[in-house]
């Protein structure tokens, strides 16, 4: 995206909400005042390649990518606070749509290290994650095997001190440009999502390859892996054998929320870009903002970000400080920042008129980034499958839920 004004930003009268402390409201005017001085205007984003090869060590120099690792391997707090990587996401995606994929997938791609890798593997991987030394990626998708993870069919194979990786993943976000790997593949321990592992795979190993490079409306790195005998030490198998789609979800159930917080950014870009498009265009004698209709688009428009804001924080929030489930949660916030953001996005297109069409145009790069976001870490159809389910169970949650006012360290 083209670079805003110096000074101009996403709304911050939210961080007066009480989901946030202090220490999160420093972060938002550090970020703001690095986003300040216009720091992507040198990075070509007509070759996405590059554009993300720099981006990685630029998030890290300026110390965001020190959030999406715990503080003793290079992090900024002693574990990742989802609060953080929200307003990183929310923030960035507002002024950069390439540098908010960057700073996501650094996090996704090393999330399930954090919670399940040896100390070895972090030790080694984690603080070149935050410097932006090492770029990350997260393989979980296969071309049969996307909402439906039982259907996996990558397997990886033990034969004395390795496994061997064999079969396809794709729609790997950074594939391509990735150093490192988090791979999931059937290990067999039990049928369905009880039989897969998860294992760390650098990009020079024997066995791994390319296998065809993805390209989608909104440009990032994006490719189809291979595993062709691959062998792979079992030190870097994350967690237990069969532990594999646990560790996936939970690192979904971090990232998840800022997939949300990223729409919010989109979304708000698409309402500033929207309110200066309608206070200057002249029509009938007077300004588009003098319409009603457009006064009833813009106020729905609002009102759509807030509500998706709400659900995006308080799932954040409930992960952080009250240490609950915060799957039912993520859901719903997922779910409805990046339909609203669609939506948000289109009236903003509508009251553009020929503009919003035009390739090159910010509300046109904003519709085509938000696309995306709707499919991501689980569609919006399994997303309400997901929240059902969570609504369904019968179990200490309820009670935990219904302690009326009783404090949450």
């Amino acid at each position: 995206m083209s670079a805003p004004k110096a000074g101009m930003g996403p709304d911050r009268s939210s961080l007066a909400w009480p989901f946030f402390d202090e220490g999160h409201r420093a972060f938002a005017r550090q970020t703001d005042a690095w986003l300040a001085t216009a720091p992507f205007e040198g990075v070509d984003h007509h070759d996405a390649d590059a554009a993300c090869r720099r981006l990685a060590p630029m998030l890290g120099a300026a110390g965001l990518l020190k959030h999406v690792a715990p503080g003793a391997y290079g992090g900024a707090r002693e574990e990742i606070d989802s609060r953080t990587l929200c307003l990183a996401r929310e923030t960035l995606a507002w002024h950069d749509g390439l540098a908010d994929f960057s700073f996501a997938m650094q996090g996704l791609g090393s999330g399930a290290i954090s919670l399940a890798g040896s100390e070895a593997l972090k030790t080694r991987i984690l603080p070149e994650v935050a410097k932006g030394r090492l770029i990350t990626a997260f393989a979980l998708s296969e071309p049969d095997a996307g909402s439906d993870v039982a259907a996996m069919a990558c397997r990886a194979t033990l034969d004395g001190d390795h496994y061997v990786l064999d079969g396809e993943k794709t729609w790997i976000s950074n594939g391509g440009i990735a150093d490192v790997y988090t791979v999931f593949a059937r290990t067999g321990e039990a049928p369905g999502t009880r039989g897969i592992s998860a294992f760390v795979v650098s990009a020079d190993t024997p066995g791994f390859e390319i296998a065809e490079r993805i390209e989608v409306i909104a440009p990032h790195p994006l490719a189809r892996i291979r595993f062709r005998n691959c062998r792979v030490p079992m030190g870097n198998r994350l967690g237990e054998a069969g532990e594999g789609f646990k560790i996936a979800m939970r690192t979904l159930d971090i990232f998840r929320p800022s997939v949300a917080a990223a729409a919010l950014g989109f979304a708000r870009r698409a309402m500033d870009e929207a309110l200066a498009h309608v206070r200057s265009r002249r029509m009938f004698g007077g300004t588009l903002a003098d319409l009603q209709l457009t006064q009833a688009k813009l106020g729905d428009m609002a009102t759509m970000i807030d509500a998706a804001a709400l659900l995006t924080y308080r799932a954040a929030w409930r992960r952080d400080v009250q240490k609950l489930p915060a799957t039912r949660e993520a859901a719903m916030a997922k779910m409805t920042a990046t339909e609203n953001a669609q939506w948000v996005i289109d009236q903003a297109v509508q009251l553009f008129g020929g503009r919003g069409v035009r390739s090159g145009e910010m509300i046109e790069r904003l519709y085509r980034e938000i696309r995306a976001l709707r499919i991501y870490e689980g569609a919006t159809e399994v997303q309400k499958l997901i929240v059902a389910r969570e609504i369904l169970k019968d179990d200490i949650r309820v009670s935990q839920d219904r302690n009326y006012g009783a404090p949450h360290a």
